[in-house]
């Protein structure tokens, strides 16, 4: 006969969390909080975002957790992610087809057919300062 633990014997657990660490944070959470860095007029990369993440070759997989963003609090802004060469990729993903660009357009980033014009004037990379700024 197999002998049970008595439930009075073991170990108490604490009852709430006093410190969170780096590996109880979930992938999507660490994306989220990248992306809500991202200055307001300013955008980075799914790859920018997948390497401050410590994931470097999965840029696919910050695509995918953006696409989950729409219900996070606080608010993740998922249109300043854009691909590697200011393309608007993931324009298919908002309520309509064209709200990626116009909230791009209402914090001053100018777009021509679904690319970023000045692309290389409002690249926002994690944890570098911008040039002459």
């Amino acid at each position: 006969m197999k002998k049970y633990r008595n439930p009075n014997e073991l170990p108490s657990l604490p009852t709430e969390r006093t410190e969170t660490k780096k590996s109880d944070v979930s992938f999507y959470d660490r994306v989220f909080e990248l992306v809500r860095l991202v200055p307001r007029g300013r955008v980075t990369t799914y790859g920018a975002i997948a390497e401050a993440a410590g994931i470097r070759l999965s840029a696919r997989m910050v695509g995918w957790a953006l696409n989950n963003a729409g219900k996070a609090k606080p608010k993740v802004p998922a249109h300043r992610v854009v691909n590697r060469v200011g393309l608007l990729s993931a324009k298919h993903q908002f309520a309509t087809p064209t709200l990626m660009q116009e909230l791009l357009e209402q914090e001053g980033i100018k777009i021509k057919d679904d690319k970023i014009l000045n692309f290389n004037d409002v690249l926002w990379l994690p944890g570098k300062p911008k040039a002459g700024k």
